[in-house]
C-alpha cells in the first residue's frame, strides 16, 4: 500500500478545497472509499460520497472511531502509527523440532 498523503498537505489540499469551492467532501469521500475497501466494510446505507455531502462531520466522526477502535492512534501520526504496529507483531516461530 502507498503511503497516504502527508497529514499537513492532506489537511491543506482540504482546506484549500473548502475556501475555494466548499465542495470539499469531494475530496473526503474518497479516503473514506480507500478506507472501507482496506477493512473490508460495507457501503451502506448508501454511498461514500452522499454521506460526506450531506453530512461531513458525521462522516468524519464515523471514519475516526473506526480508525480508533482498530487500533490507530491519530494523535501518533503515521510514524508513530508504524512504529506502534511493528512492536505490537508477535515473534518469529521456527519451524521444526529441535533437541
Amino acid at each position: 500500500m502507498a503511503l497516504p498523503v502527508a497529514c499537513g498537505v492532506g489537511g491543506g489540499l482540504y482546506a484549500l478545497i473548502l475556501c475555494s469551492t466548499g465542495c470539499q467532501w469531494i475530496y473526503s469521500c474518497f479516503y473514506r472509499s480507500k478506507m472501507r475497501s482496506l477493512f473490508f466494510l460495507e457501503e451502506s446505507p448508501c454511498a461514500d460520497c452522499l454521506v460526506h455531502c450531506c453530512c461531513e462531520t458525521c462522516a468524519l466522526s464515523q471514519e475516526y472511531r473506526e480508525l480508533y477502535n482498530r487500533g490507530f492512534r491519530l494523535d501518533l501520526g503515521w510514524e508513530g502509527n508504524l512504529s506502534r504496529q511493528k512492536a505490537m507483531v508477535a515473534p518469529a516461530v521456527e519451524v521444526g523440532m529441535r533437541r
